[in-house]
């Protein structure tokens, strides 16, 4: 892929999804884009970028982005972080709070919300709260996946055994062909509602307050600007004595903001209680 091309690209990346593809993604970009060159029966990588900025209902620019970002998730990825959640969720219960909102911010396929869910609804009382986890992404094609909820068995292999016994079920495949995949429970499902986002873009639409928001290894694909206001966005909707996550891997360096780190990678905004 010619330079000029290759930052076309990115300006469309960066200018529709906040994505900031670096110098050495070109071969990445390359073999990405080929692919739906393919499958659209296009000429060159040239056509498909023409077809990108002709279309009229933005569906071929939905798989694009989907294809450029890496969605590299698991179940109870970064399990520390759910652990977090959990004595969260078990000290604010003891404390009396009957009604928790979190959101997960970049869902990809399911595995991060759907941990989520599982973590809390295994949590002694949970039963007896009103509890929701807004599940978001901008790629509509990994969403509607996520929505899904079905996975094929390695998938699911890292999910602690019990709560894998309660909170999956086995779906043979009808025509006896294809091995049985595994389905989050309806327990799980009336408390997870997915939907599309643009995180580069607020004001968001949701009101919160949110308890927790999972915002991990999302960071990776933004320049600085783009992180300071999408920090600023999310700081806006955490409750005081909220809780905001990030990858492992990720900080919050340079960025303004209130958020107190409370261990690396977890952070808490001021003004609940005890803080």
């Amino acid at each position: 892929m010619q330079p000029a091309l290759f930052q076309r690209f990115c300006k469309l990346a960066y200018d529709k999804a906040g994505i900031a593809l670096k110098p050495g993604k070109e071969a990445l970009v390359t073999a990405r884009v080929s692919k739906r060159v393919r499958a659209l029966q296009l000429g060159d990588a040239g056509d498909y970028l023409d077809y990108l900025e002709e279309e009229d209902d933005g569906e071929e620019l939905q798989t694009f982005l989907d294809v450029i970002s890496t969605h590299f998730t698991n179940f109870f990825r970064e399990p520390d972080h759910l652990d977090e959640l959990a004595r969260a969720l078990r000290g604010w219960m003891a404390a009396g709070q009957r009604r928790f909102r979190f959101w997960s911010a970049a869902s990809s396929s399911g595995e991060e919300p759907w941990s989520m869910a599982m973590t809390v609804a295994s949590q002694p009382g949970a039963d007896r709260t009103d509890w929701k986890i807004l599940a978001t992404d901008i790629a509509t094609h990994t969403l509607a996946a996520a929505r899904k909820g079905h996975y094929a068995a390695d998938r699911v292999a890292p999910v602690p055994r019990a709560l894998a016994q309660r909170y999956l079920e086995r779906i043979p495949d009808p025509a006896g062909e294809e091995p049985d995949r595994f389905g989050v429970v309806d327990e799980l499902r009336s408390h997870v509602v997915f939907q599309p986002l643009n995180l580069t873009q607020p004001p968001f639409p949701m009101k919160g307050p949110f308890d927790v928001i999972f915002c991990r290894n999302v960071f990776i694909y933004f320049d600085q600007p783009t992180r300071q206001r999408v920090v600023q966005a999310m700081e806006g909707l955490l409750r005081p004595g909220g809780i905001y996550i990030l990858g492992h891997t990720e900080t919050l360096n340079g960025i303004r903001t209130g958020l107190k780190m409370a261990r690396p990678s977890v952070f808490v905004k001021a003004g609940g209680e005890g803080q």
